[in-house]
C-alpha cells in the first residue's frame, strides 16, 4: 500500500464514524475500488460497529448485491430487509448474515463520473431508512469525494513538478520562456494546494516538491539571500507571481483578502520592496521563488 492509498483508506475510515454519527445507524463499512486481472471491484476494508469480520475483504462487483447495484447506477441505494429484498441479487448473503444486517444503505463515492468506492450504513432490524439518514450518508460521501479530488490534484501536480525538476535544463530559462512559466505555475499551484491537504504526509510531500522546484531553478543568491519569509508569505508571493490579484490569491489559499494583504505587506517589508512585483523579483533573487 502506498502512502496515498493509506491516506485514502484513512478518509474512508473517518467517514464511517461521521456516517454513524450523522445517520444514527449502528453499523458502517466501506472501501475503495481496486483492480486485479483486468476487473475492478470495491474491496471492503474498513469496518465500524461490526460484531464479526465476515465483511472484511469482501469484493463487491458492479451489479452484484446492494453495493454492486449502487456502483452500477452510480447513485445511492437502500433496502429495508436485505435478506428478503427482491430489488437486489444475493451473492453476498453468506457474508452479510453473520452480522445480522437487515436495513442497509449503500452510497457510491463518485469522482469525475467514476466510482471510486462505497460507504454502507446498516441496522440489524428491518426498518425503513428515512430520507434524513440517506441525506446524511450522501453528505458524508460528498466530503470524501472532495477529499479524493484534492488528493488527485496533489498527485498530478507533484508528478508534473518532479518532471519539471528532472527536465530543467542547465541553462536558466529566460523570464518570458513558456517552459519557465510552467515551472512557476506548478510551484504556485503546489503552494496553494498544500494547505488544503489534511494528510500531513501528503502535505509535506507537496511542500518538498515545491522546494525542489525552487532549488532547481534558483538564480545565484543576490543581496536579499539572507531574508527568511514565513511559509504563508511565500504562498502569497507565489500566487501573486502568477498574476493573481489579492482576491484571487485569497480564494486559492483559503484566506481572507485582508489576510493576504497582511502577508504581502510583511513580505515586502522583509524584502525591502515597495511594490508587489518588486517583492516577487526580490524573492526570486533570494532563492525563495523559482
Amino acid at each position: 500500500m502506498t502512502a496515498a492509498d493509506g491516506g485514502e483508506a484513512a478518509e474512508v475510515r473517518a467517514a464511517l464514524l461521521r456516517l454513524r454519527r450523522g445517520t444514527g445507524l449502528p453499523v458502517a463499512f466501506g472501501g475503495l475500488v481496486t483492480s486485479a486481472d483486468g476487473a475492478s471491484r470495491v474491496r471492503i476494508a474498513e469496518l465500524s460497529g461490526t460484531a464479526t469480520h465476515s465483511l472484511n475483504g469482501l469484493a463487491i462487483f458492479a451489479g452484484h448485491g446492494l453495493g454492486g447495484k449502487a456502483v452500477a447506477l452510480a447513485r445511492p441505494c437502500a433496502v429495508t430487509d436485505y435478506s428478503t429484498s427482491r430489488q437486489i441479487s444475493h451473492e453476498y448473503d453468506a457474508a452479510v448474515e453473520p452480522e445480522g444486517l437487515r436495513a442497509v444503505l449503500a452510497v457510491p463515492l463518485v469522482v469525475r463520473r467514476r466510482v471510486r468506492g462505497l460507504l454502507y450504513g446498516a441496522l440489524r432490524t428491518p426498518l425503513p431508512l428515512g430520507d434524513r439518514a440517506l441525506a446524511s450518508a450522501v453528505a458524508v460521501a460528498r466530503d470524501v469525494e472532495q477529499a479524493l479530488v484534492v488528493r488527485d490534484e496533489a498527485a498530478a501536480l507533484a508528478a508534473a513538478a518532479r518532471e519539471a525538476v528532472v527536465e530543467l535544463p542547465e541553462r536558466r530559462y529566460g523570464a518570458g520562456d513558456a517552459a519557465w512559466e510552467r515551472v512557476r505555475e506548478a510551484h504556485g499551484a503546489l503552494r496553494a494546494l498544500a494547505p488544503r491537504i489534511s494528510d500531513p504526509a501528503v502535505r509535506a510531500e507537496l511542500l518538498a516538491v515545491s522546494d525542489a522546484l525552487t532549488a532547481a531553478a534558483a538564480c545565484s543568491p543576490g543581496p536579499g539571500s539572507g531574508v527568511r519569509l514565513a511559509p504563508r508569505e511565500v504562498d502569497v508571493l507565489a500566487c501573486l507571481a502568477g498574476g493573481a490579484t489579492n482576491t484571487a490569491a485569497a480564494q486559492r489559499l483559503g484566506l481572507r483578502p485582508e489576510t493576504v494583504k497582511g502577508y504581502l505587506r510583511s513580505a515586502m517589508r522583509k524584502l525591502g520592496a515597495h511594490t508587489r512585483w518588486e517583492a516577487v523579483v526580490a524573492a526570486r533573487r533570494a532563492g525563495l521563488l523559482p
